[in-house]
C-alpha cells in the first residue's frame, strides 16, 4: 500500500497526458492513455509533421502545449519549445556550439526534463542550462569545465533525472579518461552542486562508459538513486548521494568492452538492470551493502544491448537489437511467450513503451511495430515513415510523437 501511495503522489506530480522526463510519467516507459492509434503512414493519422534539422537520440519531452526538444543544427545545440496544437516553434534557444556526430549519435542525445515551470537540457558536450517557459535562460552549467572532459568512447549521451528539487546527473567513464566516474546533485533553481560522489569500479578499457540514465528506486518510504555501469549497479541516498547498497556478476566474462547502454527499470520494487545483452540481472528494493547474492532474483541471457525494456509489472518487454522480442514473467523471469519472437528484421535503437494494452517499437528505418501485450505474442500492425529513428516514442493526450532524421511527427488526434 505505502509503495502503491508513494507512486501515486510522485506521478500526480505531473498533469495527466504530459511525458517530462525521457521515460515518460513514471519514469519506466509506460503509460496510462488510452484509446491510441494504432495504424499510421507519413500523411495517414498524422496530425502534423515538422522538419528536422538532423538525428538525434533525445525524446520529445511534452507538457500542456509545449514540446520540448533537444536540437543538434549543423554544429550548434538548440533547445526548441513548439506549440504542441500547431507543430509549429514557439522559440528556439541556444545551447552550445560544438555539435558532432560520432557513430549513430550526436550531440543532442540527452532527453530534457521539465516540471511544469521550468525545463532542463544537457548536451552531450556537458553544458546543462536551465530555462522557463518563454525561453528566459535560469542559469547555465559547463560539466566538463567544472570536472574534466568526458572520456566516453562513443560521446556522452546520458539524460539527466529530475526528482523534486533536483537533477542528478552521472557521468561514467573511463575509455578515454583515466579521471573517476562520479554522479552530480545540482539544484534545478539555481544550478549550484549540492553534493559530487566518485563511483570506484574495477571495469577496465571500456566497460567502465555508461550511456545509461539514473533511475528513481521507491519503496515503502525510502527513495534511491539507482545507477548502473562500471560492471556494477549502485543505489544512492539522493540526499547525500552515500552508496548504499552494490551489485555485481554483470560482466563475468571480464570482458574489457562491456559498455552499457540500456537504462535500469524500476517498477513495483524489483530493479531491472540490463548489461551488454547478458546477463540481465534484477534485483529486489532493500538491500544494503553487497546485494550481489542476497538480493538477486532472476537472471535472463538474453537481455537488450540498446532498447530499454519496459514491465507493467506483470509482464516484462524486452527488445533485441536486431528484433528479437521477448515476454517474460516479471516476477520469476519465466518465458511467457515461447522464445524470442521476432518481429521486423532491422536494428533497433529506440525503447519501446507500453500503453492502451500495447507496445510500441521503432526501429532505425523508422518502422513502428504494434504489438498487443499480454501472454500471446500478436502483431496488430506495422507502421512505416521510412525515415531514420533513434528516438523513442513519447505519448501525451492520446497522441504518439515520433522523432526521426528528418520529421517530428505527431500521430493521432488529441484526447483532452
Amino acid at each position: 500500500m505505502r509503495i502503491a501511495i508513494l507512486s501515486l503522489t510522485i506521478s500526480l506530480a505531473a498533469q495527466a497526458g504530459d511525458w517530462p522526463q525521457w521515460r515518460g510519467p513514471d519514469l519506466n516507459g509506460v503509460s496510462k492513455e488510452t484509446n491510441l492509434p494504432v495504424r499510421w503512414t507519413t500523411e495517414e493519422n498524422v496530425t502534423w509533421k515538422l522538419p528536422m534539422p538532423s538525428r538525434t537520440g533525445a525524446t520529445p519531452i511534452i507538457w500542456g502545449e509545449n514540446i520540448f526538444l533537444n536540437v543538434g543544427e549543423g554544429e550548434n545545440l538548440e533547445l526548441w519549445c513548439l506549440d504542441r496544437n500547431k507543430g509549429e516553434p514557439r522559440w528556439k534557444r541556444p545551447l552550445a556550439p560544438g555539435n558532432f556526430r560520432i557513430n549513430k549519435q550526436n550531440m543532442s542525445s540527452p532527453s530534457p526534463a521539465t516540471d511544469g515551470k521550468s525545463v532542463w537540457v544537457m548536451t552531450g558536450t556537458g553544458i546543462l542550462k536551465a530555462f522557463d517557459f518563454e525561453g528566459k535562460e535560469l542559469w547555465a552549467r559547463e560539466i566538463q569545465k567544472d570536472y574534466g572532459k568526458f572520456g566516453l568512447n562513443w560521446g556522452y549521451a546520458s539524460s539527466p533525472l529530475l526528482y523534486e528539487d533536483a537533477l542528478f546527473v552521472q557521468v561514467l567513464h573511463g575509455m578515454k579518461t583515466d579521471d573517476p566516474s562520479y554522479i552530480l546533485r545540482i539544484d534545478k533553481k539555481t544550478g549550484k552542486t549540492v553534493w559530487r560522489v566518485e563511483r570506484p569500479t574495477e571495469a577496465v578499457v571500456e566497460s567502465p562508459d555508461s550511456y545509461t540514465t539514473p533511475a528513481l528506486l521507491r519503496y515503502g518510504d525510502q527513495v534511491e538513486i539507482v545507477i548502473t555501469g562500471g560492471d556494477v549497479i549502485t543505489g544512492h541516498d539522493p540526499k547525500t548521494g552515500q552508496e548504499l547498497w552494490r551489485g555485481g556478476g554483470f560482466n563475468p566474462g571480464n570482458n574489457p568492452m562491456h559498455r552499457i547502454i540500456a537504462s535500469p527499470v524500476v517498477y513495483d520494487g524489483l530493479i531491472y538492470a540490463p548489461t551488454r545483452v547478458r546477463p540481465l540481472l534484477v534485483y529486489k528494493a532493500g538491500g544494503r551493502g553487497d546485494v550481489s547474492q542476497s538480493h538477486r532474483v532472476w537472471a535472463f541471457e538474453n537481455g537488450p544491448d540498446v532498447p530499454t525494456p519496459v514491465t507493467d509489472g506483470k509482464y516484462f518487454y524486452s527488445v533485441g537489437d536486431r528484433g528479437i522480442v521477448w515476454c517474460l514473467d516479471a516476477k520469476t523471469g519465466k518465458e511467457v511467450w515461447t522464445g524470442g519472437q521476432r518481429i521486423k528484421p532491422a536494428i533497433y535503437s529506440s525503447s519501446p513503451v507500453l500503453a492502451d494494452g500495447k507496445i510500441y517499437i521503432s526501429n532505425e528505418e523508422g518502422l513502428t511495430t504494434v504489438l498487443k501485450a499480454g501472454p500471446q505474442f500478436e502483431v496488430l500492425a506495422e507502421n512505416a515513415l521510412s525515415e531514420y529513428t533513434l528516438s523513442s516514442p513519447a505519448i501525451s493526450d492520446g497522441q504518439i510523437f515520433l522523432r526521426t532524421e528528418k520529421h517530428l511527427y505527431c500521430i493521432g488526434k488529441r484526447s483532452r
